[in-house]
């Protein structure tokens, strides 16, 4: 039971965040290739807008009814950078796992 639990905690100590980490740079690329392309009809745009879209509907939720699109992606990606830095903050904290 105890490796069990030792390999959950290494799994996890990777996955969270690893997510959260590549929810932000999905979201910095789509505000750098939202400013680089002017045309909105763009695969490239379309592409963006799948992968950010669930990462942005949460923070959109929070936010007043009509707010510009580049403001809501800014500020998902203010969100997933800090949950990526207290994620690593709390695996820190949990302490690393002891062999033997």
């Amino acid at each position: 039971m105890d490796e069990l639990l030792l390999r959950l905690y290494l799994f996890f100590n990777v996955l969270v965040p690893l997510v959260f980490f590549m929810a932000a740079v999905y979201l910095s690329l789509h505000i750098v290739f939202a400013r680089l392309i002017a045309t909105p009809a763009s695969p490239v745009m379309w592409f963006f807008g799948v992968v950010t879209a669930p990462l942005t509907r949460p923070v959109r939720a929070w936010l007043a009814p009509g707010t510009p699109e580049p403001r809501v992606r800014l500020l998902a990606l203010g969100v997933y950078v800090v949950l990526w830095l207290l994620s690593r903050v709390f695996f820190v904290w949990l302490g690393a796992p002891r062999q033997g």
